[in-house]
């Protein structure tokens, strides 16, 4: 199968320096945040992947609906993501993910349905799928 998309974004500096896609549409600095003792005022990686998580898991939940007789409008669903980063007690650290997704205009059971099948469809959820464990909430409004 042929790729649908690729990018390249060059870090420089870690956590502390910059990020810079190769279209140049992204660039950012980076800063450790000041909860973890760092000088905050820029972004971070779990930033970062937070909002890729949830723009690309929001648009599995609109493919997803697409496919069902209770379509909802793009903008009916909010995903808000949160990543957070802790030590693995080896030394090491992991992340962790929540997914609070709201969708108006829907029952809970079909909302729930149509989340479920969005996280197996997301590329994000299969990419930490086994890794990460993703704890997923779902409302309707």
């Amino acid at each position: 199968m042929s790729t649908l998309y690729s990018t390249k974004v060059t870090a420089i500096g870690g956590r502390c320096g910059t990020v810079r896609s190769e279209d140049g549409l992204l660039d950012l600095p980076l800063a450790l945040p000041a909860t973890m003792d760092g000088k905050g005022g820029a972004t971070n990686p779990e930033q970062l992947f937070a909002a890729g998580y949830a723009a690309c898991f929001e648009n599995a939940v609109i493919h997803v609906s697409r496919n069902k007789a209770s379509r909802v409008k793009d903008t009916d669903i909010v995903v808000v993501a949160e990543v957070g980063l802790r030590p693995d007690g080896s030394g090491g650290f992991v992340l962790t993910v929540a997914l609070d997704v709201a969708i108006n205009g829907l029952d809970q059971v079909t909302a729930e349905e149509i989340v479920q099948a969005a996280h197996a469809t997301c590329p994000y959820s299969n990419a930490v799928r086994g890794n990460i464990d993703v704890a997923i909430t779902v409302k309707t409004t």
